[in-house]
């Protein structure tokens, strides 16, 4: 839920459109949380959930490192005050000029899933640190990733050997669990399968060192999620369990987690409308839908909580849609959202659990609406 000091400036402040507000109080309480829970991983901060300057120092002088998809996400964390030892390109698709735009600025730590990328790594990052994602099933996520990602366990073997002999540093294994990940077990599978690749290679006379568990650690939105704590219990006996007393070098990818909860969006009520006489079925539009940074409501995969001026009257199912001129700009339709009867035109309402994947979705200016305003407070 939105926190006093949100409220406090949600009453002070206003906007022609919708807007973003996130709390950096938050945003440091999760990342300490995490810190307790799993004491001996790194925290690689996943910069795509929310790039906000004011976030990424905040979590640069808390000592966090930084998980970058682009170059231009490497030079906000540069430019944030991280060193480039805290920065990996976990993104296993770039192009080779990226690859040697990011060793040019220190960036010694690369993603990959397949022995092409490694072509590439060695030709112009020489001597560079890979790690290989492995394919997970991505039972129990809200959202469970593609297999755009990754390799299986095998393959990931003969990626890492040819990245040694190619004169690479075959580092260690990543994985995914899938995001918004509420299944406790679904790192003891995929912990399963790094070891299984460690041991392999192991064989070969190659020692992996590290064990890049990604992210999937989930915010709250409508149910209850796992504490941070429970995660990193978890965690670690999955890692005594698989990998004994030589538990290797670890770290964590949260996004989600750090600022999912730790965001608000306030939006307005554009207008109420019914398809037929005879159809009861509400139709609400807000100012703010799939192209204006709400993207993760496709498929209804991610189900907001909202909160409006009459949750203390009667409500009833409706179907919610943004503003734009795209059929595709519904939100919920497949299960409707229950919202007051009471509810008008021109009401404003809040939209929590939106600090991550909000802003960075939002398009420039698809049917000229502007892109989602953000506050950092």
């Amino acid at each position: 839920m939105a926190t006093q000091r949100i409220r406090d400036f949600l009453a002070t402040h206003r906007s022609e459109g919708p807007c973003l507000i996130v709390d950096l109080d938050v945003v440091r309480d999760n990342y300490l949380n995490f810190e307790k829970a799993l004491p001996q991983s790194r925290i690689f901060y996943a910069i795509k959930a929310n790039p906000a300057p004011e976030i990424l120092h905040l979590l640069s002088s808390l000592g966090s490192s930084f998980d970058a998809a682009s170059v231009a996400e490497i030079e906000m964390a540069l430019k944030a005050g991280a060193t480039p030892e805290r920065i990996s390109f976990g993104n296993t698709i770039k192009k080779e000029r990226d690859i040697a735009r990011a060793y040019a600025f220190g960036v010694s730590l690369y993603a990959v899933d397949c022995i092409e990328e490694v072509e590439k790594i060695a030709r112009v990052a020489p001597g560079a640190r890979v790690f290989c994602r492995v394919l997970t099933d991505g039972k129990g996520a809200e959202w469970p990733l593609s297999r755009k990602f990754g390799c299986v366990p095998a393959m990931a073997v003969d990626v890492l050997k040819q990245a040694n002999q190619l004169g690479l540093q075959a580092y260690g294994v990543s994985f995914h669990v899938g995001s918004q990940q509420v299944d406790l077990s679904a790192w003891d599978r995929a912990l399963s399968d790094a070891a299984t690749v460690f041991k392999r290679l192991e064989q070969k006379g190659i020692s992996l060192k590290l064990v890049n568990m990604g992210g999937g650690f989930p915010t709250r939105y409508l149910k209850d999620v796992p504490t941070e704590q429970a995660y990193g219990m978890a965690v670690f006996d999955s890692l005594k369990k698989h990998f004994g007393n030589r538990i290797p070098e670890t770290i964590i990818e949260p996004g989600r987690a750090i600022v999912g909860n730790a965001g608000v969006i306030r939006t307005e009520v554009v207008l109420i409308s019914k398809k037929a006489d005879n159809d009861n079925v509400r139709w609400v539009y807000l100012d703010i839908g799939k192209f204006n940074g709400l993207a993760e409501t496709m498929d209804e995969s991610i189900r907001y909580p909202i909160e409006t001026p009459h949750d203390d009257k009667i409500m009833e199912p409706c179907i919610l849609a943004g503003p734009t001129c795209d059929s595709a700009d519904v939100l919920y339709e497949k299960t409707p959202y229950p919202l007051p009867l009471s509810l008008t035109i021109g009401d404003e309402i809040l939209i929590h659990g939106t600090g991550a994947y909000t802003t960075t979705y939002a398009s420039v200016a698809f049917n000229g609406f502007e892109p989602l305003r953000s506050y950092v407070i």
